[in-house]
């Protein structure tokens, strides 16, 4: 039998120089996207402000947040597809935790 849901565990880099209240609107928009696909967020985890371990887009530091979630397969792929049009998203990795 198929699964039907999956855990999973997602950390978005986002640029720092968007000021704290985008940064926050942000971190709430994906929340709000992943509740609204039935998706239930176990933990959301900000580890703040972290240097870079490489520039990206001439930026030496971003701010880093970690989501751990449990959604239908097909929510990560939407979800990858919303960061990579959305200003203010560096980098992004979703993962399936094994649990």
């Amino acid at each position: 039998m198929a699964k039907l849901t999956a855990n999973y565990e997602m950390i978005v880099v986002l640029n720092n120089k968007l000021g704290e209240e985008a940064i926050k609107a942000l971190i709430e928009k994906f929340k709000q996207m992943i509740e609204s696909n039935e998706g239930t967020i176990e933990e959301i985890n900000e580890w703040g402000k972290r240097k870079l371990a490489y520039p990206i887009e001439d930026e030496i530091d971003g701010y880093y947040v970690l989501y751990n979630f449990e959604s239908k397969p097909d929510l990560p792929a939407e979800l990858d597809r919303v960061f990579n049009i959305t200003e203010g998203v560096l980098r992004s990795l979703i993962t399936v935790k094994n649990v």
